[in-house]
């Protein structure tokens, strides 16, 4: 007979007795289900031999019904249902250890968690910042926050008829109570700088507005010593106060008075040529206004302002440099030259405005010849209020490094970024381009009084290449035929710092008001002075320049001159090259402090310098509309 097989085809089984019945049974098996088949097929399971028996099981065997698989028909698919009660048995599990909690928790009211704790280069941050307040001139905020400091300053520029209000406010340079236009731009240049770079940074740690009001009460007072409103000046108040060596008139040098006692008359330096003054005056201007970019009023003025002056100091008539054969100025800030400003102020010009010639001229091979810029002697490798070669050089590697703006930059470019490398190299120990004290400080200054103001401006600009090449997705750069990891870098920048926030032989911090041991007789009028309202005359004051004692106020933040070539410091005021703190050098602690603190993200602001930069290069056309038979 034949039998429907299970499985698909047929399955015969003989059995002549059968014939007839089968045939019979053949002619209703398209009516029958599987189901009732297989019941009639047990009905002949006993005339079955093993073989047979082992294909047509009987469904009613004792023996079989417990090996028996039942399934669940789910309706799109069968599955066994032993493994439909395990899924759900699973799925319930995990439904009670995962899904529970995560339903638990969104249900929890939500708490902030707590910023991270500052680091040790945020705190002195913190401090750093302070200085700047201590050091201004004119009426004060109510909220300048430096309890012993008061308005000053306010007949400053009252003679110069031609600069509306005077030359009231700004900044005074250090321990004495004069204003040098040179080094105030330079710090105001370098602040900027940090600010573009490190925005992140300073609004994670409170003092990005802080930093903007600092910024701002230096370039305030930079657009009043030139006629901003106009496009062209003849003349520029370069300096407010100071002295002349050897002269017994009263001044800033020969009479030791707070700045709120200031009753010495205070002369005006008049600078009708200078390049180099107005080159920087033309940075701080510049990289100001990108601080400021979101103020678009303020930013269109200092961008107006910095024109002005760069016209200035690229007139041919007044290409000199403004400090020759001025006694005020000449012993104190005086500029060895100005190519250096046109390298530094062009950059600035350029990522200020997009103007592209001024690129070209930050780029003319000329430039950097007159700068010596180029040349590999150790000077050209220290940045400084007087040498801003490193800086414009690494300025301009940035514009390589992100725009790639190719011919006819590529060359001068690639020049800079291989001068910039070898700057780096030249810091690291291992190579012995500096002299080190034992101690672990390099000596930028070849041995010579107040190396800490270079130190902090290699810091930051070590820091600064760091992050550069990192956001570059470069590991590093090369030494000669040795590649050198950018940790190495940054090991340089820490050490630098962390020596002069206290790991160093005097077990002392150099920054005032960090720390346990600081130095306390800092060369500084104001501090020096008590707040007790007795004005100390001109020759009076001098009782506190001698006395042993401690400042009477802390001047919080100020960095000063450093130890010598030997790691030793001496604390006596009198020894202004340890003790006097600087405008300029205390902008770069500033910077370099903000360029390593990991307090609010590392890394820097890659695309906020370049706002005012247009497309380098055609925008690519549309594709064109799609084809309609």
């Amino acid at each position: 007979m034949y039998a429907a097989n299970h499985w698909g085809g047929s399955l015969e089984i003989a059995n002549e007795n059968d014939h007839e019945d089968q045939n019979r049974r053949n002619k209703n098996m398209e009516d029958m289900d599987k189901a009732s088949l297989y019941n009639t097929q047990s009905q002949y399971s006993g005339t079955l031999d093993e073989t047979q028996q082992s294909w047509l099981l009987d469904p009613n065997d004792a023996s079989r019904k417990k090996n028996k698989t039942r399934y669940v028909d789910l309706g799109c698919i069968v599955v066994k249902r032993k493994a439909l009660k395990w899924t759900l048995i699973a799925v319930f599990v995990a439904f009670l250890v995962i899904g529970l909690p995560i339903i638990i928790t969104k249900s929890l009211p939500k708490h902030k968690s707590r910023p991270p704790p500052p680091d040790q280069y945020a705190e002195a941050l913190n401090k750093a910042l302070l200085f700047f307040n201590a050091q201004k001139s004119g009426k004060l905020p109510k909220n300048n926050g430096i309890k012993w400091r008061g308005n000053s300053g306010l007949k400053d520029g009252s003679d110069a008829t031609d600069v509306k209000g005077g030359l009231v406010g700004g900044y005074y340079d250090a321990g004495d109570n004069t204003k040098f236009n040179f080094p105030m731009s330079f710090a105001m240049t370098m602040l900027s700088w940090s600010v573009i770079e490190y925005e992140h940074k300073y609004k994670f740690v409170k003092e990005y507005d802080h930093a903007r009001d600092l910024i701002k009460w230096g370039t305030d007072y930079l657009l009043r010593t030139f006629n901003s409103s106009s496009s062209k000046i003849d003349h520029i108040y370069g300096q407010v106060g100071g002295s002349q060596n050897g002269s017994a008139t009263p001044d800033d040098h020969n009479c030791w008075q707070r700045p709120e006692d200031m009753d010495y008359k205070r002369p005006n330096q008049l600078i009708t040529a200078g390049a180099d003054l107005a080159g920087e005056m033309a940075a701080a201007l510049a990289s100001a206004s990108i601080v400021f970019r979101n103020d678009i009023a303020y930013s269109k003025k200092l961008v107006k302002g910095a024109a002005t002056v760069w016209t200035f100091a690229r007139d041919s008539g007044k290409r000199s440099r403004y400090c020759r054969g001025n006694l005020f100025i000449e012993p104190y800030y005086n500029s060895t030259g100005y190519y250096d400003e046109y390298m530094w102020g062009g950059a600035w010009m350029y990522y200020a405005t997009g103007n592209i010639s001024y690129l070209s001229l930050a780029t003319n091979e000329g430039i950097p010849r007159h700068a010596k810029a180029l040349m590999d002697i150790p000077s050209q490798r220290v940045l400084s209020w007087d040498n801003k070669s490193p800086a414009a050089m690494l300025l301009l590697t940035r514009i390589r490094l992100f725009l790639n703006p190719g011919y006819p930059y590529e060359s001068m470019l690639s020049s800079y970024h291989n001068a910039t490398s070898l700057t780096m190299c030249s810091y690291l120990h291992q190579y012995q381009y500096f002299n080190w004290t034992k101690g672990g400080l390099i000596q930028l200054s070849r041995g010579q009084a107040q190396n800490l103001q270079y130190v902090v401006n290699a810091v930051f600009l070590a820091s600064v290449y760091a992050d550069y090449l990192d956001a570059s997705d470069l590991p590093g750069w090369k030494c000669g035929s040795a590649f050198i990891p950018l940790d190495k870098l940054r090991e340089f920048a820490t050490s630098q710092m962390d020596y002069i926030l206290g790991k160093n032989p005097m077990n002392m911090s150099y920054v005032v008001g960090y720390g346990k041991k600081y130095p306390t007789h800092v060369h500084h009028r104001g501090a020096s002075i008590p707040d007790n309202n007795v004005r100390y005359s001109c020759k009076g004051g001098f009782q506190w320049l001698s006395s042993g004692k401690a400042n009477p106020n802390i001047i919080t933040g100020a960095m000063v001159g450093g130890p010598d070539r030997f790691d030793k410091y001496r604390d006596v005021r009198r020894n202004y090259s340890y003790t006097e703190p600087t405008l300029a050098g205390n902008a770069g602690l500033v910077a370099a402090l903000v360029s390593l603190t990991a307090t609010g993200g590392n890394g820097i602001d890659k695309n906020s310098i370049f706002t005012a930069i247009p497309p380098l290069y055609p925008t690519a056309p549309p594709p064109p509309p799609p084809w309609k038979p």
